[in-house]
């Protein structure tokens, strides 16, 4: 009789448990509205719950049906640590396109391949940690200092540049239906770019008016025009307080100024500095009160367990607790990760990945990409049909050189060397040989390679850097600076190199690939020809080639300016925009902002304005002609640039207001028209308010900043025109 009770018992609870597992809770529900789910899954939590739930790696709660999730995932220049995925050139590398249409696809072709990586992950169970929806990018910090290792992941020095080519990235990867398609986050929030050793304990004090007008614009767009899902608060403290639980960063401008409504995550193990580096919590479980009372929803680290700690001491309490909560949770309903109907995005296949269409876009980004910095006597492009070639140099056959910083991997990545090679004839001769490491100097010294030099036609040394010497603290292992540079040159032994080359060598044509502005003076007195190749993405060195060959024309434009020397630029941890940038650099630079040379003779005509004045909510229009005056179709960068003929101590020098890439055929012209709104002509006051500033403009449309160091080296093309603003 026990027996049978004991069955029965048995049978009673495996049917109550089946019961239970398929209990449909009301957040469950897709009718419902997200506020409505959100509420209803926190009141089902329990304390302990609740702060798991506030840690990157969530864990799964089963008696609500809730799978683990991890949210971790990165795609800065392509699905990154997920295995196999399409290799974009790193984000410096995208920026030197200027091109916000280009941008937008990248976005979408990413997103596509998290999605259809993420269906697999769910099938085989993986979750593990860059297998989620949830991508860590883009980094829209403004790139200030060329020393700055991390500046590579940026768009550059230019606020409208980055918030341009930022808004379109992160449109496409999040899409626009109802579903998220990924969830995109801006970073680091706000006012980061080194040192990169110092950053856990550094400080980064600036005006009122840098912020506004310099470090800030770029997440205010994608707040407010992108509606960027998630922002990472920075390591380092600004004005005094850490970036993860700053009063006014965090609540008085993200939350209520700009209304984001996305989820604050803290940069990995940044909680933690406030007990170790910033000093100011005295231990762990008052970091943890801290961060949470100011709004940072997610930790990614290992901080807020101890919240359970702070909650018993009264440094917080469960209100706080589940207003985090309901910031954050709603980004997973956003995704459908809560949602058993199937929607259009899961039923996106692994084939997607590493597809022909997102092959080509990776190949069309390297080629807008690669930057022309000097062609002396039309040195470029390249007859294929030449008898001897000879290649050297460390990033020649080096795949780090294509990868930058937080990438993924491919299992088809052309060097520069492989492009190269599959440009010329076949019965081009090429001899190759690395000639020089690439962080220190030749163990043996004896020159047994540049005798090769004298007997080519033509020498193409590939020189630079890759992500071994600057990049993120950790990373850059060759780095003796935490992946900072200490000089902006290339390393001292490559130049050497090509200074012996330059004694032999007939023509002597110099490729660099780096993720930032590198010093090169000597170079440019050297080098028949430079390419600038930043770290080009998978199928660099196909575009590389083409490039070289004329197959196709550069038009790549720098995202960045090149100064001549460290001693032109103002110490690594001012923060001040002084003498920083093109926009208030006092020194000649050696290549502008903005500059790049193209195969072809470019003409700027007839520059013409729909109004000669501007008024606050009103815009005016420019239209111009740009002339290919040769037989090779172009592609060239319009840009805009506006100044104050009578300049205040805080103005810039110029300022970036609008660009546009077009493409022209041989021998004709494109007529090209342009909006500029009366932002153009506006500044930020010390409480973040745009305000018309009223004077006289100068609008100059151009190839290149508009500075004379332009026309020196060859990119003359300007139309100015005079605007009064009231």
């Amino acid at each position: 009789m026990n027996k049978f009770f004991l069955f029965l018992t048995i049978i009673v609870f495996m049917v109550s448990n089946v019961v239970a597992q398929e209990e449909k809770f009301p957040f469950e529900d897709s009718s419902l509205s997200i506020e409505k789910r959100v509420d209803d899954l926190v009141s089902r939590m329990t304390l302990e719950e609740k702060v798991q739930q506030l840690m990157f790696e969530s864990p799964a709660i089963p008696r609500l049906n809730i799978p683990a999730y991890n949210w971790w995932n990165e795609c800065l220049h392509g699905i990154a640590r997920n295995g196999k995925a399409t290799v974009f050139p790193q984000a410096i590398g995208m920026a030197a396109a200027f091109d916000d249409d280009l941008m937008f696809r990248i976005g979408e072709a990413i997103a596509i391949e998290g999605r259809a990586k993420f269906n697999v992950n769910q099938k085989t169970g993986y979750m593990d940690r860059y297998a989620g929806l949830t991508y860590w990018s883009p980094n829209v910090n403004l790139f200030r200092d060329p020393r700055w290792g991390r500046g590579q992941e940026t768009y550059g020095e230019d606020p409208h540049l980055i918030s341009r080519l930022g808004v379109s990235f992160v449109n496409g990867l999040q899409g626009d239906g109802e579903q998220l398609k990924v969830a995109a986050m801006a970073k680091h929030f706000a006012v980061h770019s080194g040192p990169e050793k110092l950053r856990h304990t550094f400080d980064a004090v600036v005006s009122r008016h840098d912020l506004w007008n310099t470090y800030l614009p770029a997440f205010e767009a994608l707040v407010t025009e992108a509606n960027v899902e998630g922002v990472m608060g920075a390591y380092n403290r600004t004005n005094g307080e850490p970036c993860c639980a700053h009063s006014y960063l965090m609540d008085e401008v993200l939350r209520k100024k700009w209304g984001f409504d996305g989820y604050y995550v803290s940069d990995c193990w940044a909680i933690q500095d406030f007990f170790e580096g910033h000093l100011i919590s005295k231990d762990r479980k008052d970091a943890a009160a801290k961060a949470l009372n100011a709004g940072c929803n997610l930790n990614c680290g290992n901080t807020y367990p101890s919240l359970i700690e702070s909650i018993e001491s009264g440094l917080t309490d469960e209100a706080t607790l589940d207003a985090n909560l309901k910031q954050l949770l709603p980004t997973r309903f956003k995704l459908g990760l809560f949602d058993s109907d199937v929607s259009a995005y899961d039923r996106i296949g692994i084939e997607k990945v590493r597809s022909e269409e997102h092959i080509n876009l990776t190949y069309e980004a390297a080629s807008k990409s690669i930057v022309l910095l000097k062609n002396k006597d039309n040195t470029l492009p390249l007859d294929p049909n030449m008898r001897n070639l000879f290649v050297t140099g460390p990033t020649a056959a080096d795949a780090q050189a294509l990868l930058a910083n937080y990438y993924g991997v491919s299992d088809d990545l052309r060097t520069l060397l492989e492009g190269i090679t599959s440009s010329v004839s076949s019965h081009t001769a090429i001899r190759y040989v690395q000639g020089s490491l690439l962080d220190r100097e030749n163990v043996n010294p004896m020159d047994w390679y540049s005798e090769e030099a004298e007997v080519a036609d033509v020498t193409i040394a590939c020189m630079g850097i890759t992500q071994l010497l600057e990049g993120e603290e950790g990373e850059a292992i060759s780095s003796p600076s935490a992946g900072d540079r200490d000089y902006i040159t290339l390393p001292p032994h490559q130049i050497e190199y090509l200074k012996l080359l330059r004694t032999k060598a007939k023509k002597l044509i110099v490729v660099i690939t780096g993720g930032s502005a590198i010093s090169i003076p000597e170079i440019h007195e050297l080098a028949d020809a430079i390419l600038y190749a930043w770290y080009p993405g998978e199928q660099g060195g196909n575009a590389l080639g083409d490039i070289l060959f004329g197959n196709v024309n550069p038009s790549g434009k720098l995202p960045v300016t090149f100064v001549k020397s460290i001693n032109d630029l103002p110490p690594y941890e001012d923060y001040n925009m002084k003498g920083r940038t093109y926009r208030y650099l006092d020194v000649e630079p050696l290549y502008p902002f903005g500059f790049g040379l193209s195969y072809s003779d470019l003409e700027y005509q007839n520059l013409k304005s729909s109004s000669k004045s501007m008024k606050e909510g009103k815009s005016l229009t420019l239209t111009l002609d740009v002339v290919n005056k040769s037989d090779r179709d172009a592609q060239e960068v319009v840009q805009v640039y506006v100044s104050k003929t009578q300049k205040s101590s805080t103005d810039p020098h110029q300022a970036l207001k609008a660009f546009k890439r077009i493409s022209i055929k041989a021998n004709s012209t494109e007529k090209v028209e342009i909006e500029l709104d009366d932002k153009a002509f506006s500044q930020y006051d010390d409480q973040g308010n745009l305000h018309l500033i009223p004077g006289e403009y100068n609008v100059t449309v151009s190839s290149s900043l508009p500075i004379e160091r332009s026309s020196v080296l060859g990119s003359d093309q300007r139309e100015s025109y005079l605007i009064k603003v009231k």
